[in-house]
């Protein structure tokens, strides 16, 4: 049985990380681990994405469409993006924070006013809170990534505590280890918000 997870983001919200730490935490536990990254733009806020899967029978690190069992983005409309990778009843974590790019910012485009419904309606299986909000609240707004490792660690429960510990000790400088920690309990306690797709409307 293997296990496959599509990280995506902008850049600059620490999704390679994301993705090394549950990598590192699936090896932590035994499992064969593949990963791949993409990142476009990164350091201009384009988006990243990286691809983990661990366990048996886990060949190459590329996640067809309609195979990942798990989707967690760190951005709305990066969710959507790549909504069509998740397999049905597959798990959304999803950090409802939003990244206006510079296609919005400078009039070429419109960002949807109605991202959380959107979200709603495409994911019926979806955990979802504002990561970079919680991440504030601790007192570091780059501890947002370590909050959806936490959310989504609870949809994986083949992976002991310790062994996500293990993973932070070994992809996290000393000095910011605790934090780490502290954020991914954080988002595995945090009761998620419920987000429901409004009423179709009659016009």
């Amino acid at each position: 049985m293997k296990t496959s997870i599509l990280l995506c983001g902008v850049g600059g919200q620490g999704i390679l990380l994301a993705a090394k730490v549950i990598g590192a935490a699936a090896a932590a536990a035994g499992f064969p681990v593949v990963a791949n990254e993409t990142h476009g733009m990164a350091q201009r806020g384009g988006c990243v994405k990286a691809q983990v899967k661990f366990g048996e029978k886990s060949t190459g690190p590329l996640i067809a469409e309609g195979e990942a069992d798990v989707l967690a983005s760190m951005e709305c409309i990066e969710a959507l993006r790549w909504a069509h990778f998740l397999k049905p009843g597959g798990l959304a974590a999803v950090s409802l924070h939003r990244v206006v790019p510079v296609t919005v910012s400078s009039g070429a485009a419109i960002y949807p006013s109605d991202a959380e419904d959107r979200l709603a309606r495409t994911f019926p299986n979806l955990v979802a809170m504002n990561c970079d909000a919680e991440a504030t609240a601790m007192g570091n707004a780059r501890l947002a990534n370590s909050i959806l490792v936490g959310m989504l660690s609870r949809a994986l429960p083949s992976i002991p505590d310790e062994a996500w510990r293990e993973a932070f000790r070994t992809s996290v400088k000393p000095a910011f280890l605790q934090a780490n920690l502290d954020a991914f309990d954080r988002g595995a306690r945090f009761q998620s918000q419920k987000l429901q797709p409004s009423a179709p409307s009659d016009a």
